[in-house]
């Protein structure tokens, strides 16, 4: 196929590459103008580092131009934090062409921010939007040309918005990333979201090792009893939820992350051993800016928070993170998060919720 990957972080540089290797012909789109022209200058060219060791691999296009881009690509991946949505939204919008899928792992109901932005910009393109429950790959770069994949999705439950376009989407995605799932509508992909359950009470819960220590490996030294019981009780409440709103099983519960003895998670069987023996996630972590502070409590927790609010399905741990990470951000995520008031959905009744979800902006 041809494939667009958008942005330029650890899951956009791991789509390019693996892609890449399994013939795809992929278009690398940075907004980077700098890091599109270092790239170039070394003939497109990463070193891809893995399970069958390192080797160089060409991408076929790197461009600033989202436009060249995304032109005649079937499918576009855009990996990038949930925080970079808005913008990269704004700038696909009037380039959009019928028959396009767009591919959000993971979206935090990004799908539906982006379709909003299609139809803003005066595009009545038919696209599909979906978003998966996690990025197909545990990754980190090592510099600006060096790419450590330390494990594959074998399972991505995901969601498609509109839910009438699911068929066509999946069938495209499929020819990428043969692990996806159907799991339904993009709400229910959204609440499928695993960063937004796992990674608040790993960052929050390690505050003071994570200012005080200038390394720290919140998936090892990090990953304690007590931490593993709250991040337990906040997935009771993700998965209550959606039983609420009519998803049924199956819900990733992430206990099956961390216990090889139950079933097959989105990363396989001891990806969590694989993770912290790869010491790729030992690093400098500035609290109030990381990622998995911005991406996943002041956007997918938030975002969580506003659908259990809606729904009027008790969700107390997740509340309770929401408000702790406000308090060290000197914010409040409620209100300046990505909630479905933010979004404009707060009024929207079930029926009618439905109704979008199944039809599009």
């Amino acid at each position: 196929m041809e494939i667009a990957v958008l942005g330029g972080g650890n899951g956009s540089h791991a789509a390019a590459l693996d892609l890449t290797e399994q013939g795809h012909r992929v278009r690398f789109w940075r907004r980077d103008a700098n890091a599109v022209r270092a790239l170039r200058e070394r003939g497109n060219n990463l070193t891809l580092k893995d399970s069958r060791g390192e080797r160089e691999v060409k991408i076929g296009l790197v461009t600033a131009a989202i436009s060249e881009a995304i032109e005649g690509a079937a499918l576009i991946v855009c990996p990038a934090p949930a925080t970079a949505q808005p913008d990269i939204g704004r700038a696909l919008a009037p380039h959009l062409r019928d028959g396009q899928v767009v591919f959000l792992p993971p979206g935090s109901f990004g799908s539906y921010l982006m379709a909003k932005a299609l139809r803003d910009a005066g595009n009545d393109a038919k696209v599909a939007f979906a978003e998966a429950g996690t990025l197909p790959y545990l990754t980190r770069k090592h510099g600006d040309f060096k790419i450590a994949i330390t494990t594959r999705a074998s399972r991505l439950p995901t969601g498609v918005f509109p839910l009438s376009q699911t068929l066509q989407a999946l069938e495209v995605i499929r020819q990428a990333y043969p692990a996806v799932e159907d799991a339904g509508d993009a709400l229910s992909g959204a609440l499928m979201n695993a960063g937004p359950i796992i990674h608040p009470p790993l960052i929050l819960m390690n505050a003071g090792p994570i200012e005080h220590f200038e390394h720290w490996d919140i998936h090892n030294e990090g990953t304690q009893p007590a931490i593993r019981r709250v991040t337990t009780r906040l997935d009771a409440e993700r998965m209550a939820l959606r039983e609420a709103l009519g998803y049924g099983a199956p819900h990733f519960p992430l206990a099956d992350h961390y216990d090889d003895a139950r079933d097959e998670w989105m990363y396989g069987n001891a990806a969590h051993d694989k993770l912290v023996d790869s010491e790729d996630w030992r690093e400098r972590l500035i609290l109030t800016e990381h990622r998995y502070m911005r991406e996943d409590v002041a956007t997918g927790l938030a975002f969580l928070v506003s659908v259990a609010d809606w729904a009027g399905v008790p969700a107390p741990t997740a509340t309770g993170l929401l408000t702790v990470g406000s308090a060290i951000c000197d914010d409040d995520f409620r209100k300046t998060g990505r909630t479905l008031e933010a979004l404009g959905l707060s009024a929207l009744d079930r029926a009618a919720m439905t109704r979008l979800l199944e039809t599009g902006v």
